[in-house]
């Protein structure tokens, strides 16, 4: 598998890249061009410069800080990010992920410092010698991203634009537009109008509203996303309509709703504001959530998917069971319905994701409040909780999931169950209102792991299941996890020899997941059944 790595890119695995305008690696590193004065990403149909005029650089802020203005046919701020940003775990990929999440534009770089645990001075140097740019010049590329999305897709005026990418006055942001992309926001705008397609408008983004395209690389296993959203809804705060997620989560600012349906070259995000300033982060967030940054042709390399396996994205959606469909009993027994072929070559699904979260307490939290209970019981408890703690909000959900101040005062009035996992539940609420846990992405894996193992009620699989979900670590491996090993039995993959895998065991086990879910649908019904008999219980818990 080629790998751009960000130190050292390889001039040759680069040019290769853009010669064949191969776009799997888009926003892994961007083509600045000597004779033009512009970069472009690597998929750019324009003419392919000469070897001897281009040079390679790993982020748009470090060709923008060596003076090259954005290309304007090809928009290279509008790829999807990075995957090397997940897939490393160094200073610079953590602080990547914390400045995507809008830390310096509500704290500056010494928050972002602070937050990573090193001085101001040891920082820029360290991503300035990996990406080529230090802090600031590496918000300020986030910053005209947004500006450029706000500027093409709405009719908000330009004061309010300029307030809600972060900067700190209207002749900042003029000037960074001019100079990112040579030309003032006004004719940046004119331009979007003149090339806007089949006659639509641009849409007026009133209080707050506004839609955007959220891009992704190619394959993406939209069935399931689709029924890992819809599966774990939660009355009160989520919907599932229309094949669209709506939801509620916090922000920065305040709060915002988005509803997320899957079209298909992008996701479209319908999202509803309380700040615009949020919007940088929110997007950010909703990216994680579904892991749209993944790089999805080099992971189905490295776990032998094949070209023929792409029939099982087609009904990837109708093979998985009902919310709270019971398993079955003998997942042996389902092998014909996946296939003999499956032991010599498992049937995985092109472009599966590894969802990750919104918001590092709730996923801690609902993650605890579903230990030992099937999804649709951890949904009904949740909605509990949501309903009588939550923030009451408008629109089309009532509610924002509790905060861990409101479940550790009063979390004990509302929850049931053991007593033991409610008291586990509101010590790690605790702990998150106190400041004495923190859940954010600038963390190590290794850190988080150990803070959460000293959580009571918290043991090995949910360490790993919140960190990878928070840190969208893709070398998790959930081998204790009871679906897991259903999955292992139909598609026979031996746990105790995964590491041909890394560092993709994260995508391993949701395919696992998903076989197994899959095959439990397709169990047929026993012979003979004179009384109904419950499903037998997992360790765990999707």
């Amino acid at each position: 598998m080629d790998w751009v790595t960000i130190t050292a890119l390889d001039f040759e695995r680069c040019y290769r890249a853009v010669s064949t305008r191969d776009s799997r690696f888009d926003g892994q590193f961007f083509t600045a061009v000597r004779t033009t004065g512009i970069y472009c990403r690597p998929s750019c149909p324009a003419i392919t410069p000469k070897p001897s005029n281009v040079t390679f650089v790993p982020t748009a802020a470090a060709a923008q800080q060596a003076g090259y203005r954005a290309c304007r046919r090809c928009l290279p701020d509008a790829a999807p990010g990075s995957p090397l940003w997940n897939t490393r775990a160094d200073l610079a990929a953590r602080a990547m992920r914390l400045i995507g999440d809008g830390v310096i534009e509500r704290g500056g770089v010494p928050a972002l410092a602070a937050t990573l645990g090193y001085s101001q001075r040891q920082l820029t140097r360290v991503l300035t010698t990996e990406l080529g740019a230090g802090p600031l010049a590496l918000a300020r590329a986030h910053r005209a991203h947004t500006a450029r999305l706000l500027i093409q897709t709405t009719n908000m005026p330009m004061s309010d634009i300029a307030f809600a990418a972060g900067f700190a006055s209207i002749r900042q942001f003029n000037d960074t537009v001019r100079e990112v992309f040579a030309v003032s926001p006004t004719t940046m705008r004119t331009e979007a109008q003149r090339m806007t397609r089949s006659g639509s408008r641009l849409v007026p983004a009133t209080n707050g509203s506004l839609t955007l395209r959220l891009p992704f690389r190619e394959p993406l296993d939209r069935g399931w996303l689709e029924w890992f959203l819809s599966s774990h809804v939660v009355a009160g705060m989520e919907l599932w309509e229309d094949r669209a997620y709506v939801r509620s989560l916090r922000t920065p600012h305040g709060h915002a709703t988005t509803r997320l349906s899957f079209q298909r070259d992008h996701v479209r995000a319908e999202l509803s504001l309380h700040d615009m300033r949020d919007l940088a982060p929110t997007v950010a967030r909703l990216r994680h959530l579904l892991d749209l940054d993944a790089d999805p042709v080099g992971i189905d390399e490295a776990l032998g998917v094949g070209p023929a396996d792409t029939d099982v994205v087609e009904t990837s959606g109708r093979d998985l069971p009902d919310v709270g469909a019971a398993p079955a009993e003998h997942p042996a027994n389902v092998g014909a319905a996946i296939g003999r072929r499956a032991r010599a070559h498992p049937p995985f699904t092109p472009g599966i994701r590894v969802p990750g979260s919104i918001d590092g307490p709730e996923l801690l939290l609902r993650t605890m409040i579903g230990q030992q209970i099937s999804v649709s019981a951890a949904a009904t408890h949740t909605a509990r909780l949501v309903e009588a703690l939550g923030e009451s909000i408008d629109g089309p959900v009532a509610r924002l999931f509790p905060t861990p101040a409101a479940i550790a005062e009063r979390g004990a009035e509302v929850l049931t169950g053991p007593a033991r996992r409610i008291r586990s539940i509101i010590g790690a609420a605790s702990a998150l209102a106190s400041g004495d846990l923190l859940l954010h992405q600038g963390r190590t894996a290794t850190d988080l792991r150990r803070d959460l193992l000293a959580l009571d009620g918290v043991g090995p699989w949910t360490a790993d299941y919140v960190t990878m979900r928070l840190l969208a670590d893709p070398d998790v491996l959930l081998d204790t996890d009871l679906v897991v090993r259903q999955g292992t039995t139909l598609l026979g993959v031996d746990l105790t020899d995964t590491a041909r895998w890394a560092p993709w065991r994260s995508y391993l086990s949701m395919h696992l997941w998903k076989a197994a879910l899959a095959g439990r649908k397709a169990a047929p019904p026993k012979a003979s059944a004179t009384k109904s008999v419950a499903a037998p219980k997992a360790k765990t818990r999707l």
